[in-house]
């Protein structure tokens, strides 16, 4: 009998290029060190991709892993992930997704699926609880996410999950996303990977269920926490109601909304995108995940003018920035109409949002003309140009091929001061989070295994008061608490919206006690601390073997040299002389060497990795 609960006992490994499928159990020391989802995706992809390996060649890997809480009916449960090795940063990623997924997975007796190698012809993986086969893919080839996924489900059954790529995986756009049902794994190119391995889809069909170490417990647990995510104003009330549109206004109020490529930080136009507009002109209902009494989705339709029939699941608020305030577009219509154009397509809209206005700033400084752009003016504000570039970028289509290769490849091609207006790190754009007024989120792009991510460090605290957001001192080690608690939980996989009610500072008894009800493991907050450390240094070495440093722990060039020109943050920057203290703080705190960034050999041995 299984040792711990939460868990199906096996992955699914996949060679493509062999056709070959075959099941490999899990065992005891994996769960113990790497706990489940990310933490078991992060040690075979270190373990088996080799250094200088080809992003978008065969020898990379693809892996969906779930987490102990999968397929359970705890709060924030509906989750899965991705990782691989990203072919925007050429580094470690992950990308988490929602919905019914990683439940499904579970029933049919699976924690994870790798994906190794590449089909000769497209293909997808049909799985259930019999096994699993390869399925011939090529009707579906060159067909958007939603007819992929509506066709799969004809063909097989309603009562299946999937996720699929579109025409931007498939063209392997750097930063393609993976979609699964209305969710998307979107950020840092999964799509593209996904793509070039010619795998179209996977649907799945479980029934089984999912054993926990203490079911009595977990039930009361479950109570106790429904009873406070019903009382908290953000999960009780303005998620269901908005969203996280809702934090539009909020970041505008604080004069930390991105606008004009990051150029300032305050948007004239904010209320008319934000999410009490959408809610009053375009919202149709709400949408949850697996096992979600929240309901943050919003879907909505816009019912006239010419956007008329655009139908989507939001936009949330990083959509809704980076496709609108970031490109200084106040008509929600056409970002209702962007947003499902990238659903449609496979692409993040983080990043789409942010080389779209990418290159109309450097359109604006005269760095490219119309001859670059197929003839078209790219101005702020212009929201038909927002719209048009989507379908361009996932077609690779004139112009849009070079937006394709994200910020970091377009500047690199372009040359001259053009990196200047490149707002990533490491490759992965930078989401919706002022580096420049939030200090805590600084230091967390900087250090994020990923790049440009929120999801690692995150502003929240920061953002509602919980902690001083002018305070620079002892930011660095308040941020690794904060990545040691979002490891754990993409570990788990629980859902951000849930941090205020587990836990927003760091990791506390409230992860302990999901741990010990749904694994079986009594385990102290010191304990669960070092598996995410384990976790977390483990992607920094796959990360050092690619070259990464303390050289490559910076900042876009805009936040580190240009102070917010106007509003309530007025002056606010992140200059190195701050940066390279809150690296020394957070290095000192994590065990890696202060002069390279790089993991000591007593913090290798202390945490297992050597």
């Amino acid at each position: 009998m299984f040792k711990y609960g939460g868990y199906a006992g096996k992955i699914l490994r996949v060679d493509l290029k062999e056709s070959q499928i075959l099941e490999q159990s899990i065992d005891s020391e994996l769960i113990e060190k790497y706990l489940g989802g990310v933490g078991f995706g992060t040690k075979f992809l270190c373990d088996e991709v080799r250094p200088g390996a080809n992003p978008l060649g065969e020898e990379n890997m693809l892996i969906f892993m779930t987490g102990p809480v999968e397929g359970t009916f705890l709060p924030g449960a509906g989750r899965a992930v991705v990782v691989t090795k990203s072919p925007l940063t050429g580094r470690f990623t992950s990308s988490f997704f929602g919905g019914h997924f990683g439940a499904d997975l579970k029933y049919a007796g699976y924690d994870g699926i790798i994906f190794s190698g590449k089909a000769e012809r497209p293909v997808y993986l049909w799985v259930d609880n019999h096994g699993a086969e390869l399925r011939d893919a090529s009707m579906l080839w060159g067909k958007d996410t939603y007819t992929t996924q509506i066709s799969l489900k004809e063909t097989i059954g309603d009562d299946i999950s999937t996720v699929a790529i579109g025409q931007g995986g498939e063209n392997m756009v750097k930063f393609a996303c993976i979609i699964s049902g209305i969710s998307a794994a979107g950020r840092s190119g999964t799509g593209a990977v996904m793509g070039s391995k010619n795998l179209k889809a996977i649907a799945v069909r479980g029934k089984g269920s999912v054993k926990v170490a203490d079911m009595a417990g977990l039930r009361e647990y479950y109570r106790e926490t429904l009873a406070k995510i019903k009382a908290n104003p953000g999960t009780g009330q303005v998620l269901p109601t908005y969203g996280t549109a809702a934090v539009i206004s909020a970041n505008n109020a604080l004069g930390m909304l991105g606008t004009r490529n990051w150029q300032k930080e305050t948007f004239d136009g904010a209320e008319e995108i934000t999410g009490t507009t959408m809610q009053a002109r375009f919202k149709l209902k709400n949408g949850a995940c697996a096992a979600c009494p929240i309901a943050c989705q919003q879907m909505t339709l816009v019912k006239e003018g010419r956007y008329k029939g655009a139908l989507t699941v939001g936009p949330d608020y990083e959509t809704l920035w980076a496709l609108g305030s970031n490109c200084e577009n106040r008509t929600l219509e056409s970002i209702i109409a962007a947003d499902r154009l990238c659903d449609e397509y496979g692409l993040d809209t983080i990043t789409a949002g942010a080389v779209i206005a990418m290159a109309m700033e450097c359109y604006e400084k005269g760095l490219i003309t119309k001859a670059d752009t197929d003839g078209m003016e790219l101005r702020f504000g212009d929201d038909e140009t927002v719209v048009k570039l989507i379908e361009m970028i996932s077609l690779r289509k004139g112009f849009g091929n070079r937006l394709a290769e994200g910020t970091k490849g377009f500047v690199q091609d372009l040359g001259g001061d053009a990196y200047k207006y490149a707002v990533n790190v490491k490759g992965l754009e930078v989401p919706a989070h002022s580096a420049r007024g939030i200090p805590g989120m600084a230091i967390g792009y900087a250090t994020s295994n990923r790049g440009g991510t929120h999801q690692d460090g995150r502003p929240t605290a920061e953002r509602v008061g919980a902690v001083d957001i002018n305070q620079i001192e002892g930011k660095g080690k308040y941020e690794v608490n904060i990545q040691r608690m979002t490891t754990l939980c993409d570990s788990l996989i629980t859902c951000r919206m849930t941090e205020g009610i587990y836990g927003l500072l760091g990791i506390g008894e409230e992860h302990a006690k999901i741990v010990k009800y749904v694994v079986g493991m009594d385990l102290s907050v010191d304990d669960l601390e070092l598996i995410a450390d384990r976790i977390y240094t483990a992607q920094r070495l796959f990360n050092v073997k690619e070259g990464e440093c303390r050289e490559t722990d910076v900042l876009p060039y805009r936040f580190m040299n240009e102070p917010i020109p106007e509003g309530p943050a007025k002056g606010k920057y992140m200059p190195k002389q701050v940066l390279d203290r809150l690296l020394d703080e957070t290095y000192e705190e994590r065990g890696w060497d202060a002069e390279r960034g790089i993991p000591t050999e007593s913090t290798l041995k202390r945490l297992g990795l050597i």
